[in-house]
């Protein structure tokens, strides 16, 4: 096999970033924009020892899951993979992924049954991420998205994942950078619209709370799923210890120990990013809340030296994409909760550190799919773990 060599064949499946895999001569050959069912002509840009990219070049047989994108820009914009492949598709490839990983990589023998709780399919997006357009064209946006594969940020005047008020001020061209930002952020639900750099401060209504926030600062993207998953965390620590304290960990700005704080006696938030933990501190009322302003690693090390004095009934965890580190791991199998929520928006170190939950006793009672970015390859995931 060699660059510029020509691929024929079945697509058999989606790859975890969203690529069609291809078999040939041995090797694993990824296709963007194919899908399961399609028989493709492709010609190979990238080689490795054990798989292959190729660039699509003509579908000679199309897949029965295919389906028209409605964005003028996809297959060049970087932010949607799978818009050419039916919503209903699309949940079952992403279960199928969780699956595997969990069983590849977690080694769990019976997994759970996989539920996907599916979005709005477009106009679900509320928190995106736009750039300085370096040099408008007259009548252009003035900000735009990054190119597939590239730096270079193409104008963007429309898009059908963006909530309804990101896509009016994209449509009306009223997003402007601020002057000192190149790329900013933008954030809409409802009445509420914050922009980076300009009205960062606001408040945003989740079920029955107001729950105050900053543009500039993590926030989940997709409202609507976000509700379903808060009344699961909300249910799930129902059936916790409540005589104990609980823990959520990796807090942002507290929008899960919102939702539990009057079910439990107190709280421990942790959280490394300084401006979140002070909306935390906003957000949080329970009186017996402790605030934690470190990495996961500074606050694992403290937990185990007092974890025979103060023990949790119950803990939350949304870790970032690197997902828990070594100490935390240790010290939740040491001395963890006996139930555990460990929400994750990348399964593949989810199911490491699940691993070694299970190893320490912990069972996965359950693991189920909340599509938080319909048409992308992202995947955010519930792991419920609990020991007797």
């Amino acid at each position: 096999m060699a660059i510029g060599e020509k691929v024929y064949g079945h697509i058999e499946s989606i790859a975890a970033g969203g690529a069609g895999i291809l078999r040939w001569q041995g090797k694993t050959v990824f296709v963007d924009y194919t899908a399961p069912g399609d028989y493709i002509q492709g010609v190979i840009f990238d080689e490795s020892p054990s798989w292959a990219r190729a660039s699509l070049q003509k579908i000679e047989n199309y897949s029965s899951l295919r389906t028209e994108s409605p964005c003028p820009h996809y297959g060049r914009c970087g932010g949607c993979s799978l818009q050419h492949i039916s919503y209903e598709a699309q949940l079952d490839i992403k279960r199928k992924l969780i699956a595997d990983l969990f069983e590849r990589i977690g080694a769990v023998k019976d997994l759970p049954p996989i539920t996907a709780v599916p979005s709005e399919p477009y106009g679900y997006r509320n928190r995106m991420q736009f750039h300085r357009l370096p040099k408008p064209k007259t009548g252009q946006s003035r900000v735009g998205l990054k190119e597939r594969g590239s730096e270079h940020v193409i104008s963007i005047d429309s898009c059908p994942i963006a909530d309804l008020g990101i896509q009016r001020a994209l449509q009306n061209k009223e997003l402007v950078p601020p002057p000192s930002l190149d790329r900013f952020t933008v954030y809409s639900r409802g009445p509420t619209f914050l922009q980076e750099g300009k009205q960062e401060r606001g408040t945003v209504n989740l079920l029955d709370a107001r729950i105050k926030m900053d543009a500039s600062v993590f926030f989940q993207s997709n409202g609507q799923v976000l509700e379903i998953l808060l009344k699961k965390i909300r249910s799930l620590a129902h059936e916790a210890d409540r005589s104990l304290p609980a823990a959520d960990l990796y807090c942002g700005v507290g929008t899960f120990a919102l939702f539990i704080q009057d079910l439990f006696p107190a709280l421990d938030l942790m959280e490394e990013n300084p401006r979140a933990l002070a909306l935390a501190k906003e957000n949080i009322t329970n009186t017996a809340a402790r605030f934690f302003s470190y990495s996961d690693e500074q606050w694992a090390r403290q937990a185990e030296k007092m974890a025979h004095e103060h023990r949790y009934g119950f803990i939350v965890l949304d870790p970032p994409r690197q997902g828990l580190s070594a100490p935390l791991r240790n010290f939740l199998s040491k001395s963890g909760s006996p139930l555990v929520a460990y929400v994750s928006c990348d399964p593949v170190t989810q199911a490491r550190d699940c691993k070694t939950l299970i190893q320490a006793g912990y069972q996965l009672e359950s693991l189920d799919l909340y599509d938080f970015y319909p048409q992308t390859a992202h995947m955010e995931s519930l792991a419920v773990l609990r020991k007797s």
